[in-house]
């Protein structure tokens, strides 16, 4: 069984009326920022089965490291990251023609409930986030044997 399942976010479980016009908007425009339908951006991850531990890689380009955050709530883990960009200062913000890159907040969720949580090491080299995620060891069923009175 594959213990690092992300959380369905509850707007994908509701009936929106709208989600066929949502989908000609995407098709039409691309998966622009600017036409995004109001859910909260997601970014892309891999997760390998290495024997005892996970590792999870997930693609955060153009952040910094401390805008990148990892916490932990019981058996969730939560990896947020933001990324501010210039247009938002006033003195760039009629200098530019065009802006195609996307900045907001970005969060995913994973169901951390096989992973021993005090071991979870995580490094961030060239925009890839890598998290290395020890399995819980199976402890084996204790025998013992009962004396009668």
């Amino acid at each position: 069984m594959f213990d690092l399942r992300p959380y369905r976010r509850m707007s994908d479980a509701l009936y929106n009326p709208f989600n066929e016009m949502e989908e000609f908007e995407r098709k039409f425009f691309g998966d622009s920022p600017f036409f995004r339908s109001g859910d909260i951006a997601e970014f892309k991850t891999d997760i390998t089965d290495e024997g005892d531990h996970f590792v999870l890689e997930a693609d955060l380009p153009g952040f910094d490291k401390k805008d990148i955050h990892l916490d932990i709530t019981d058996n969730t883990l939560t990896i947020n990251a933001e990324r501010h960009s210039e247009h938002e200062q006033k003195e760039k913000k009629d200098k530019y023609v065009r802006i195609e890159r996307s900045y907001g907040k970005y969060s995913r969720q994973f169901d951390i409930s096989g992973i021993e949580a005090d071991g979870i090491k995580a490094k961030y080299d060239n925009g890839v986030l890598t998290l290395n995620l020890p399995k819980k060891q199976e402890k084996a069923p204790e025998a013992r044997h009962l004396e009668i009175e």
